[in-house]
């Protein structure tokens, strides 16, 4: 039995998706891995529902917890705070807590330089980034609080080293780093514990980009030291793990760095 048996995690950007050799590309479906094995209870949202429904079916089959899904996109031009409560809303109804919430959602037009840059292209990954961590945190804040539960929310070196080609995915990234000091401000008094990692893993969004913008992730990606990219559950995953644990006492509001296997540097 898992130390999170009987708690709730809910993560955005859960899908199962795979790369080109078909093993998993997803940091999400990484995360929520890591999470069933320990017995935790997964509400998984994003836009794609095969990608959900695939990541439902194998972790109820493989590790016997139960997954609820939810296709809710927050984009421009939406209702984005009721889409999130409605997430919300049908966790509480399922589950009655929860425990952790994870923003790892994030879509952008990377390789598209600053002066190329569109309004739509810079309001998908303010959106889909941004606006959906704020969503979801405040939405979630009273059940955290009930539970002195966790926030894991995810940045980039995009926006610390200023990334070519990436400057709306860089502000969207920076905007989450931002708004979790905020939150580790003030929510450290009702015991939530909020941090940001900021991940190197290879994942199909990361493979893809590579095909598409390759002088693009030539400036930007390079190998960490320790000669591979960062695996998606069992580094990635299992850091998010640590996070929850009851005894992690790792200072909230800090940014953790994750490069390829080497472990925790604030």
């Amino acid at each position: 039995m898992g130390f999170l048996q009987g708690k709730t995690a809910i993560i955005t950007g859960g899908g199962r998706a795979v790369l080109s050799d078909g093993s998993c590309g997803s940091i999400g479906y990484g995360i929520a891995t890591a999470y069933a094995k320990e017995g935790a209870n997964l509400v998984l949202t994003g836009r794609n529902t095969k990608k959900l429904d695939d990541a439902k079916e194998e972790l109820e089959r493989l590790y016997g917890i139960q997954v609820l899904t939810s296709a809710a996109d927050v984009s421009a031009g939406s209702d984005n705070e009721s889409v999130v409560n409605e997430v919300v809303s049908k966790t509480m109804e399922t589950f009655g807590r929860i425990d952790v919430v994870i923003n790892n959602a994030q879509a952008s037009a990377s390789g598209v330089t600053l002066a190329d840059h569109t309004t739509e292209q810079f309001d998908l990954a303010l959106y889909s980034g941004l606006y959906a961590a704020f969503y979801y945190m405040k939405a979630c804040y009273p059940h955290l609080k009930e539970t002195r539960g966790t926030v894991i929310n995810f940045a980039s070196g995009a926006g610390l080293f200023g990334n070519f080609g990436q400057c709306a995915y860089a502000a969207a990234k920076e905007g989450i780093r931002g708004l979790s000091r905020v939150a580790a401000t003030e929510w450290g008094k009702d015991g939530i514990n909020v941090n940001v990692i900021c991940p190197l893993a290879w994942t199909a969004q990361l493979e893809q980009f590579e095909k598409a913008y390759p002088e693009a992730f030539k400036a930007n990606v390079h190998m960490p030291p320790m000669g591979h990219y960062g695996d998606v559950e069992k580094e990635i995953g299992r850091v998010c793990v640590q996070l929850a644990s009851p005894d992690f006492k790792y200072l909230s509001g800090e940014t953790l760095t994750l490069e390829g296997g080497m472990g925790l540097r604030p």
